[in-house]
């Protein structure tokens, strides 16, 4: 895929780590400029200076994607720096600080957790839309998850239902926008070997064998290997694709 994107202006929410970051890496090799957004400082610039170090080019703006100003203020960054935004990874989320069956699980989770991953993703798309619609093109891949898919068996009642919405959002913004020239797409990680199930594993260990029961391959997928989907799905090869939710989860769905 080299040179892919090359020249477009990207946007990655989440690009502190894990996949956001292996996006941010990807889309930088394949010769897009970056702005890296994330609520974690640190690792948002470390990501950056990954960047910058190899050649490429990006800013790093810190985003609480559930506030309609600092998201805002992050898409006028954007245009300000690069002036436009071709492509757009809506990937900041989180899963839940407690896992437990939907009658157990704490409003304060629920409320954080749709705010996080649902609102959020409808947050950037809004003010990326509008940028998107002034200049006439563009193109937006939200994350969303296997569990925006199936049903779980892992006490994650609030995870799954803001996943199954960002699947909703896509679907309809998809549509809503074609003839606009904007392509709205997703992509339906399985289980990813990131921070996020790292800090999981600890508590539970013996849920890694578990989880890699579940997938037909025999693994869990590495970040990398999302961003790539992501950035082909920015590209100029998946033109005719739009409104489409990609699983990339070594067969977790097909089953």
């Amino acid at each position: 895929m080299a040179g892919c994107v090359e020249g477009k202006v990207a946007l990655v929410t989440g690009g502190a780590s894990g996949i956001g970051r292996a996006t941010a890496l990807t889309f930088a090799m394949e010769g897009a400029k970056l702005v890296v957004a994330d609520m974690n400082v640190d690792g948002g610039q470390q990501t950056v200076h990954m960047i910058t170090e190899n050649g490429g080019e990006a800013i790093f703006v810190q985003v609480d994607v559930t506030s309609t100003s600092a998201v805002e203020a992050m898409l006028s960054k954007t245009v300000e720096t690069y002036g436009r935004l071709d492509c757009a990874h809506n990937n900041a989320g989180i899963a839940g600080r407690v896992r437990a069956p939907l009658h157990e699980c704490p409003e304060d989770v629920w409320d954080q957790v749709l705010a996080i991953n649902l609102k959020g993703v409808w947050l950037c798309m809004k003010y990326e839309i509008t940028q998107m619609l002034h200049q006439g093109s563009g193109t937006i891949v939200n994350t969303a998850s296997i569990m925006g898919l199936v049903g779980s068996w892992s006490g994650t009642s609030a995870y799954n239902a803001s996943k199954h919405g960002v699947v909703g959002l896509t679907k309809t913004a998809s549509l809503e926008y074609a003839k606009a020239g904007i392509r709205v797409n997703a992509v339906c990680p399985g289980y990813i070997w990131t921070p996020l199930i790292e800090q999981a594993l600890l508590s539970r260990p013996e849920m890694e064998e578990q989880i890699i029961a579940r997938h037909p391959v025999g693994r869990m997928g590495q970040p990398e290997e999302i961003a790539e989907a992501v950035v082909w799905l920015c590209s100029d090869a998946a033109s005719f694709v739009t409104g489409h939710t990609m699983t990339v989860d070594g067969g977790y769905v097909a089953q």
